[in-house]
């Protein structure tokens, strides 16, 4: 495995179980942390597919063309995708607009299947800790 997809797998390890933490104390905080618990994760499986991208935007996009319309994921799970980057807009970005207790718990359940599914590609190389499971 690529030292790169090591460490962003590392990292979508981490940001999740930030994400757990932090959902009783700040809504935004852990809603953000599912985002980028996802974004590592997807990240991670395609460093070790030799694809790297720059922008967040990049990224939504190809787990849309990569996965979603490749048959490896499916409609769903790159609408689940999408629902977290806009929940992090919100979470991030929103002034006056706060992410709702329950879209929290959502976004942190919908990262929890999105690593679960990057996990599935090779549980060898994308094993979850024992805290994140």
């Amino acid at each position: 495995m690529s030292d790169l997809a090591t460490a962003l797998w590392e990292r979508a390890d981490e940001s999740l179980r930030a994400a757990r933490h932090v959902l009783s104390v700040s809504c935004d905080a852990a809603t953000s942390r599912a985002y980028y618990a996802a974004f590592y994760a997807v990240s991670a499986l395609f460093a070790l597919e030799g694809k790297e991208f720059r922008k967040h935007s990049a990224v939504e996009a190809a787990v849309h063309r990569d996965l979603v319309k490749a048959g490896r994921w499916t409609k769903e799970l790159g609408a689940a995708y999408s629902f977290l980057a806009e929940m992090r807009t919100t979470g991030d970005y929103g002034d006056l607009e706060r992410v709702a207790p329950q879209e929290a718990a959502e976004a942190v359940k919908v990262a929890e299947s999105i690593l679960q599914a990057v996990s599935q590609y090779d549980p060898g190389v994308f094993s979850l800790s024992d805290k994140t499971r």
